[in-house]
């Protein structure tokens, strides 16, 4: 939530996303955190709603390509990380952000699954959407995304995989769960 955040911002301040150096002054002054409800906030505006939408999540993934912008959020992603215990998503928390987590698993789907996933997310929020353009839009992100020179996108080493191309909600939930307590053991809750 912390890139769309910032896209967020600068969409509002006039910024344009390909705009490196301003962008990077822009993210290292934000005030961004997260209540126990798991919302986002912008200083004191809970902006959840405002960043999940198909023009944030763009504007995420060309900000977040920017050197100055990635090294003024990863101070901010270690140090909510290192509140305890938490469960950190991000396209390189395995391999940049928290290269030491104990456990790194590392979702997939198809192109196909995730654009009707959104698609059905996004019309679930009354919004009017193109199945063709939302997979047209992941397919842009994921090869920008992977092939970027900061931090691209790209499983750790260590990371389990875990293709949840055929696999609901729960389903997904519960193979992640398994996962944490087999390594985790009694710590868990």
């Amino acid at each position: 939530a912390i890139y769309p955040t910032v896209a967020l911002q600068a969409s509002r301040a006039g910024i344009a996303f390909s705009d490196a150096a301003p962008l990077g002054n822009l993210a290292a002054s934000l005030a961004i955190r997260f209540d126990e409800a798991g919302r986002v906030f912008l200083a004191d505006e809970d902006v959840s709603t405002a960043i999940r939408t198909p023009e944030m999540s763009q504007g995420a993934s060309t900000v977040s390509a920017h050197p100055p912008v990635r090294q003024a959020l990863l101070g901010l992603q270690r140090k909510l990380a290192a509140r305890g215990r938490c469960v950190v998503e991000g396209r390189d928390i395995g391999t940049v952000v928290l290269p030491w987590a104990p456990l790194k698993i590392f979702l997939t789907a198809s192109p196909e699954v995730r654009a009707q996933r959104r698609y059905d997310e996004l019309v679930a929020k009354g919004q009017t959407v193109d199945l063709a353009a939302t997979l047209q839009e992941i397919l842009i992100r994921d090869e920008r995304d992977s092939n970027r020179a900061t931090a691209p996108l790209r499983q750790a080493d260590d990371a389990v995989l875990l293709d949840t191309s055929r696999l609901g909600e729960a389903a997904v939930v519960d193979r992640m769960e398994a996962l944490a307590r087999a390594r985790f053991g009694a710590d868990l809750p």
